[in-house]
């Protein structure tokens, strides 16, 4: 009898090298799909006090505001280490330091805003590593670890009586009186953050048609009405100021552009006369749920959220919001019921 050689048979021969690879791949527990994931001449890993500042360079104003501190202190932590380095495991244990670690303030709510910045901090970080091609999604440890479930807010509408309360201790206490008394009729007119305040400027303000132009969060643009009240305060106010065209309006006396930290110090002096705002931790933010509160109460939801200067993506208004969106007059309605001033974009329809 004649033996067979492999060659004579090229397909069995081949049949058995795929065979044998496929033993092989299930025993170091890969499949065919992991061998062509891999992609080919990645760049190589770098360190994370290489490459965070690379991505604070890539990113927004507010967003390097909010996760700049966190970053900081990974590097802290884990500067000479590559980014494809940590575990999950690793993260949760960072988390945990960062929540027993954190700065001790009077609304704190046992670190757990600190643990989700940070997880937020990092899956940003990540998700900047995914797109430069340096890791892959499956090597992402940040997208396998859980933010901590945020907890409700506590801010609130401010009832009439302490909000009048609010505005006479702004207007006799404290080095600039106008000042902050102007800070805060903004802020209850607009109903604006603290960033759409601080980014205004003389050329966003509109005086024909009662306007002011706010920049806030999430880089959203928004025309939004004041009365002629205010409108007439805030020019008067850039200009004693010597507030540029181009330049940030809001200033000291000085002519120094004001800073977050005149919020807070205006916020300190009116906690220590009115105790309750000490202890409940009042701040802007709840100016802002005062009126959007009142809008909503009587203008209804959808001009409430236009108020607010929400925009239709995201979130939980569903598609509806896209139909019963409200316009700039209804807005201007509301704030004209707000204020009792006539505005001129309040049409009848409105």
């Amino acid at each position: 009898m004649t033996a067979t050689s492999p060659a004579a048979h090229p397909g069995t021969s081949r049949q058995t090298d795929v065979d044998t690879a496929l033993l092989l791949l299930e025993r170091l527990g890969l499949s065919p799909a992991d061998l062509t994931a891999v992609p080919q001449n990645r760049p190589a890993v770098p360190t994370f006090a290489e490459y965070v500042p690379v991505v604070s360079a890539a990113v927004s104003t507010g967003c390097r505001r909010a996760y700049g501190s966190y970053w900081n202190r990974v590097i802290e932590h884990w500067g000479d280490r590559r980014l494809d380095e940590p575990t999950p495991s690793e993260i949760r244990q960072l988390m945990t330091y960062v929540k027993t670690h954190v700065v001790a303030r009077r609304n704190a709510r046992g670190g757990r805003s600190a643990a989700e910045h940070l997880v937020a901090a990092l899956r940003c970080l990540y998700r900047h590593a995914q797109d430069d091609g340096l890791i892959t999604e499956a090597d992402n440890p940040a997208r396998k670890v859980a933010k901590p479930r945020r907890l409700p807010s506590t801010r609130r509408a401010v009832p009439d009586a302490r909000l009048a309360e609010i505005n006479e201790v702004a207007a006799t206490t404290g080095d600039d009186p106008a000042l902050d008394t102007l800070l805060l009729r903004l802020h209850t007119e607009t109903a604006c953050r603290r960033g759409g305040a601080l980014a205004l400027r003389p050329a966003d303000l509109d005086p024909d048609q009662s306007l002011v132009l706010l920049r806030e969060k999430g880089e959203t643009v928004r025309w939004q009405p004041v009365s002629r009240t205010l409108m007439a305060r805030l020019i008067e106010h850039g200009r004693e100021r010597h507030a540029p065209p181009d330049g940030q309006l809001l200033r000291y006396a000085d002519g120094r552009p004001i800073t977050s930290r005149r919020y807070d110090h205006l916020w300190t002096r009116i906690g220590r006369h009115l105790p309750s705002v000490r202890t409940q931790q009042i701040s802007t933010h709840w100016i802002r749920h005062t009126t959007l509160t009142w809008v909503e109460r009587n203008f209804g939801y959808a001009v409430a959220r236009a108020y607010a200067g929400h925009t239709d993506s995201g979130g939980d208004a569903g598609a509806t919001s896209t139909y019963v969106r409200a316009s700039v007059s209804e807005v201007a309605a509301a704030l004209a019921a707000l204020t009792g001033e006539l505005h001129p974009l309040a049409t009848p329809e409105g």
